[in-house]
């Protein structure tokens, strides 16, 4: 084992010891370290990372203590036998994925990403790195809060959400030319809760539901938890293929359809104008809801620059409902999502909300508000599309040079969509082995078929050695 593998940061607010002990137990619960192997001694872990052998030496010993390793007088420390009743548990809490028997799903991908790699070594991941965002523009919206009567901080918010940021929110979509008024509004805790919300409300065991293919992955499995039949529809690059739409909405009969009009995920292609209209007259003929999630939505120049159709703006939220938020532009741990539909389904949303969850945290949606009202989220989200900007052709030059192709040159996002020629299941595996968390296109389709496509953050390619690793990855396939 490498002890110079592990990325540990000295300002993330977690302790080292906590970082060394979170880093091996994740390589042995991923069958990257096997049973039985010999771990770098105190001395040489030490020196390789830059800690104290005392750091380490707690490190281990926690590591000991949790039946990760064993130690062996005059020998030194080794990755011990799991007992059976612990790694059933380890395995139904996290099915990871790595080797052998186990499965690479998307379970593993998500799990990976919440792990504490330096961002240029995740181009698999959805987020942008954190020197890319404003952390005093929120760090200020949780100082101005303080300041407030601390009884407004003590209470349960209100189910439908923080008024003043729904009032926000209303100038927002009107600038997109949606029509909401703040009670058609109701905030969740990000996107991810508000497309549980909508499914629970539409949606029974047995029923269907239309995604993108590909698609955001994590909905997938939250779909099928439902006991709903999820199916792909073929996206293309200015939208899904409407005659297979329609085909397979005469012979399922869905309930929903979710779809990324602009700024597509994994692809960062947007919806034509006659698509999104073809796609409305399809769901009015064949009875289903659209649900529109536009968490993208900040990331493109708009209309002016690229066109871009919300389907919202054409039906004025009667059989769309619009999603949005705030964790990828502005800051994922705030969880700061919302709902714009007609009052009537806002209205259940809301209860649906309260009964699941009470409210969402309204402290994340007053700094939210803070940073709308105050003029400070314009001017940021536009610095971020100047960084994309810079970097995109440079990285998808590169892409092709060492023979990886993109499948479509889009002018704006934080994706590429990929072929890569190779299986990138296997890809991904060897780019885990040494410290990198890629994105497999198995991942992003409903089937999960082994696949050669790849999702790329642009952001997250600034690291020499990745490049170094997909060069001579692609040339020894």
């Amino acid at each position: 084992m490498q002890a110079a593998m592990f990325y540990l940061s000295r300002d993330s607010g977690t302790s080292l010891v906590e970082q060394i002990v979170t880093a091996v137990a994740n390589r042995i619960d991923d069958k990257l370290l096997r049973t039985g192997a010999r771990m770098p001694s105190i001395r040489q872990f030490a020196d390789e990372q830059g800690v104290s052998r005392f750091t380490v030496v707690e490190a281990y010993d926690r590591l000991v203590a949790h039946g990760y390793l064993e130690s062996r007088r005059g020998a030194g420390f080794f990755v011990r036998e799991r007992a059976p009743m612990l790694a059933a548990s380890a395995s139904a809490a996290a099915t990871p994925v790595l080797s052998g028997s186990q499965q690479l799903d998307v379970v593993w991908l998500v799990r990976n990403m919440f792990r504490q790699l330096p961002p240029q070594k995740m181009p698999g991941s959805g987020v942008l790195p954190h020197d890319w965002l404003d952390g005093e523009l929120v760090a200020n919206g949780l100082r101005a809060i303080s300041r407030l009567n601390q009884n407004l901080l003590l209470h349960y918010g209100v189910p439908q959400g923080f008024l003043p940021l729904r009032q926000q929110l209303q100038l927002k979509l009107a600038e997109l030319e949606i029509a909401a008024a703040p009670e058609q509004i109701v905030t969740t805790s990000g996107v991810t809760q508000a497309l549980d919300l909508v499914a629970r409300e539409f949606t029974r065991p047995g029923d269907t539901i239309f995604v993108d293919d590909p698609a955001w992955f994590l909905m997938f499995g939250s779909f099928a938890i439902l006991g709903a039949k999820v199916i792909g529809i073929p996206r293309l690059h200015d939208g899904p293929d409407v005659a297979k739409l329609a085909e397979l909405a005469a012979i399922h009969k869905p309930k929903l359809y979710i779809i990324n009009s602009v700024m597509h995920n994994p692809t960062s292609t947007s919806l034509s104008a006659a698509k999104a209209f073809q796609v409305l007259k399809t769901a009015e003929l064949h009875d289903f809801m659209i649900v529109e999630d536009d968490i993208y939505c900040d990331m493109h120049p708009g209309t002016a620059v690229q066109p871009a159709t919300r389907i919202a703006a054409l039906d004025q939220l009667q059989r769309v409902i619009y999603l949005g938020g705030f964790s990828k532009s502005l800051a994922a741990n705030l969880r700061v999502g919302f709902i714009a539909t007609s009052p009537e389904l806002a209205i259940r949303l809301s209860d649906r909300k309260m009964l699941s969850n009470l409210t969402s945290t309204e402290i994340g949606e007053r700094v939210v508000y803070k940073v709308l009202s105050e003029g400070h989220y314009r001017k940021h989200v536009d610095r971020i599309r100047v960084k994309l900007d810079a970097v995109r052709d440079d990285v998808t030059k590169r892409l092709e040079d060492i023979g990886i192709k993109v499948e479509y040159r889009t002018p704006a996002g934080m994706f590429l969509w990929t072929e890569t020629g190779i299986d990138t299941n296997r890809l991904t595996e060897q780019a885990m082995e040494q410290g990198y968390l890629l994105a497999p296109g198995s991942l992003f389709s409903p089937h999960q078929a082994p696949s050669t496509k790849m999702r790329i953050n642009i952001a997250a390619m600034s690291d020499s050695g990745l490049w170094d690793f997909l060069k001579q990855a692609l040339k020894t396939a």
